[in-house]
């Protein structure tokens, strides 16, 4: 293997520091000691769905069209997966060069690129995906037992059952990797873990666990070094992850109080989901039935006349009735009674809190939009200096910056960016699209995602010059050159500077097939459990 890239999700120093000093990952520490290292920032927005896109064709959101966990069609949305990626991987680039890949479970890489190797997709795929050569995963579960994208346990059930299924997952990643090394022979191998992230929106105050959950991350990085004796190994992530210790913003109020956004409840537009609606669809209940049950129609109707979901929760919670409730009421029932944005009517709104921006409701470009394109501009400056002059109940900024979605993207892909684009202070601000009647509570999650990840590179291509500054960008093109391998010309990042360039060249233009649906319901949940769909 000439190149092995390590991908730990939301890895950084806040996280491996501590853990290094335990002594409880030292496969890891002994690459991050011996080759060069330091911070890997991220890009905005700072998520799995759009990072791990980013790292792996080396270009921005605006090249290669994902922003979010979300797709949209209109006003419609789906699950993204790698059919909207519109820009090559650095292992298709790689096969056009001659070199074969293996890549295991890797985020938003279903349906799988057809190359000399083979992919098992990753994250936001469906459970049992289709996998590159076909039946490739039936013959990793068929000699190694069981193979799963997503874990079965509830953050109800006991911590050590969970801990226990983190660390199974982690070894089935390893496991898959190592067989299909041995199968494939790979120049160049990608193996990620995700479960790294899981544990800090799941168990953020539990370091027993996240040390657990290194420890099996450590245990089958120290296992793939062993059997395969890499030329150059390198460690990325695709973000930080740290406390958030300022507040929740809730945009869509904000912009109601504003002007910008109109409210419908029962129907239309995308379910500002409650508590009780998150709570059963992390356990893992998924009663949604395709017509409306009189319960749901007649929750439906109670909205419509100012009884949502919003209001009901409030007297479940007074009653002491909320067990009750999500053990009895399916979350579609919830979901008929609660307010919403109602994209059509309104002028602006943010559509999924982890796009980090808000949309203009276009004509000629939504299918029902309602401002004029000549007064797009006007309606822009108006929510960018609206969104600049909020503040937290502390009297802080809750934004570090408001900016237009140009100053941040590029590419063909930008008309699929929010057009105004909000950083959250320090990232210490959580940011929701929920209707909850309050602008600002306490952030949903006591840790979520931050700009500094990290990196590491080790091997016969890295020298000892160590950027000042590493960009997730320069992932892809510093792997290429580690086996020789020229850049292609429309990457946003560079060769890090302990690895000597080859050049960039033009490749054949990506070449997309039909655009592929989601429409996984497991996938929804998982999305769900982690706070990702509200």
């Amino acid at each position: 293997m000439r190149t092995l890239l390590i991908g730990i999700d939301a890895a950084c120093s806040r996280v491996l520091d501590p853990l290094f000093e335990a002594g409880v990952t030292p496969a890891l520490q002994g690459i991050f000691e011996d080759g060069v290292s330091g911070t890997l920032d991220s890009q905005i927005p700072p998520w799995t769905p759009s990072a791990w896109p980013s790292l792996y064709t080396g270009v921005n959101p605006g090249k290669h069209g994902v922003y979010s966990f979300l797709s949209f069609d209109g006003y419609d949305w789906d699950v993204v997966n790698r059919s909207d990626v519109t820009e090559h991987a650095l292992w298709e680039l790689l096969d056009h060069q001659g070199f074969s890949s293996v890549v295991v479970n890797v985020p938003v890489t279903y349906p799988p690129d057809d190359v000399d190797g083979a992919v098992i997709p990753g994250y936001i795929a469906p459970e049992n995906p289709d996998c590159h050569p076909e039946g490739v995963l039936a013959d990793v579960r068929e000699n190694l037992g069981e193979y799963r994208i997503y874990g079965e346990r509830s953050v109800d059930d006991p911590i050590d059952e969970q801990l226990a299924e983190y660390r199974e997952l982690t070894r089935m990643r390893g496991r898959a990797f190592r067989y299909l090394a041995d199968r494939f022979d790979p120049d160049f191998g990608f193996v990620q873990f995700q479960q790294t992230d899981t544990v800090f929106h799941e168990h953020p105050d539990e370091w027993d666990v996240v040390e657990g959950v290194y420890e099996a991350v450590d245990e089958e990085v120290a296992a793939i070094l062993d059997a395969h004796d890499p030329d150059n190994v390198l460690v990325v992530s695709d973000h930080g992850i740290g406390e958030y210790e300022g507040y929740e913003f809730r945009v869509n109020e904000f912009l109601d109080e504003r002007g910008f956004v109109e409210r419908t409840a029962g129907d239309g537009g995308m379910p500002s989901w409650s508590s009780i609606a998150r709570k059963e669809l992390r356990d893992g209940r998924d009663d949604a039935d395709p017509d409306p049950t009189p319960l749901e129609r007649s929750l439906s109707v109670a909205a419509a006349f100012g009884l949502t979901s919003q209001r009901l929760q409030a007297i479940v919670d007074r009653l002491g009735l909320t067990d009750f409730v999500l053990d009895h009421v399916s979350p579609d029932a919830v979901r008929a009674a609660s307010e919403q944005v109602d994209f059509e009517r309104s002028t602006a709104y943010m559509r999924s809190r982890i796009e980090l921006g808000v949309r203009i409701n276009l004509q000629g470009r939504e299918p029902n939009g309602v401002v004029p394109p000549d007064e797009y501009d006007a309606v822009r400056d108006r929510l960018i200096s609206a969104l600049q002059s909020v503040e937290t109940p502390d009297g802080d900024p809750v934004f570090d910056a408001v900016v237009p979605r140009e100053r941040l993207f590029d590419g063909d892909r930008i008309e699929d960016a929010p057009d105004v684009v909000t950083v959250p202070a320090d990232f210490d601000n959580y940011l929701s699209a929920s209707l909850r009647g309050e602008q600002f509570s306490a952030p949903s999650e006591a840790w979520n995602h931050k700009i500094g990840g990290t990196f590491a590179a080790a091997g016969d291509a890295v020298g000892d010059a160590s950027p000042a500054a590493a960009h997730l960008f320069d992932v892809a093109p510093t792997v290429l050159a580690t086996m020789g391998v020229p850049a292609s010309d429309r990457m946003d990042g560079a060769t890090m500077p302990f690895v000597e360039s080859s050049g960039t060249t033009e490749y054949p233009a990506y070449d997309s097939d039909a655009d592929v649906d989601t429409d996984d319901a497991t996938v929804e949940q998982q999305l769900t459990s982690l706070g990702y769909l509200e």
